[in-house]
């Protein structure tokens, strides 16, 4: 049992439930506001959005650190962004759009916001289905051509957030702003910072 306990995958696996747990908690006494489908809705969207950000954040700390166990909680954060996505996917289905297949269409060519939000999520769709061990062999290279979309996914929450908004722009620019470093660092100045920076902090570290 204590060695379950010191699995830190298992700690991972309860940090990205809380979230959910939080909203059922809040619906349990009551404490999900006045418009308690906005909330959900709001709250599910936010949690894509920084599952998205941590997913992406992973390979740039691996390099900053060098520590290459780090790469096995990518697909964790990956399945939990899926899983938040669905949860915000169905909310708006089910309890924004009662399940109205023509009411959904017409939100979809109609609202801009709406419709980027809703590529994003069909675009989440293969990644997720495609994570497993086996499919990554099966596909071969190809599995990372496919997963590259996670980074035009990741625009488009970004700018479905900014559409969003009406007023305060300062959480969905933060948002942008983290996305826009974590793909920088992905450029081969970015790779070389950090490589750099690892190389500096690594003799500190002993």
């Amino acid at each position: 049992m204590g060695e379950f306990l010191r699995n830190p995958k298992l700690w991972v696996f309860g940090v990205c439930l809380l979230p959910l747990l939080r909203l059922i908690v809040l619906g349990s006494i009551d404490g999900l506001g006045a418009n308690p489908i906005e909330f959900i809705t709001r709250s599910t969207g936010t949690w894509t959005l920084t599952g998205l950000l941590v997913t992406l954040s992973v390979t740039p700390l691996r390099r900053l650190t060098g520590r290459s166990d780090l790469i096995r909680y990518r697909r964790m954060f990956g399945l939990f962004t899926f899983f938040y996505a669905a949860l915000h996917f169905v909310t708006y289905v089910w309890l924004d759009q009662f399940f109205d297949p023509a009411a959904i269409a017409k939100d979809v060519v109609k609202r801009p916001f709406i419709t980027v939000g809703f590529t994003a999520f069909m675009l989440l769709i293969p990644l997720a289905a495609t994570s497993t061990h086996a499919m990554m062999r099966r596909l071969g290279r190809r599995w990372q051509q496919l997963h590259r979309l996670v980074y035009p996914i990741a625009l488009l929450g970004v700018t479905h957030y900014l559409w969003l908004v009406k007023k305060d722009l300062t959480e969905p620019l933060i948002y942008g702003a983290v996305l826009v470093v974590l793909l920088a660092l992905r450029l081969p100045w970015g790779v070389a910072l950090l490589h750099t920076a690892h190389s500096r902090l690594a003799p500190a570290k002993s």
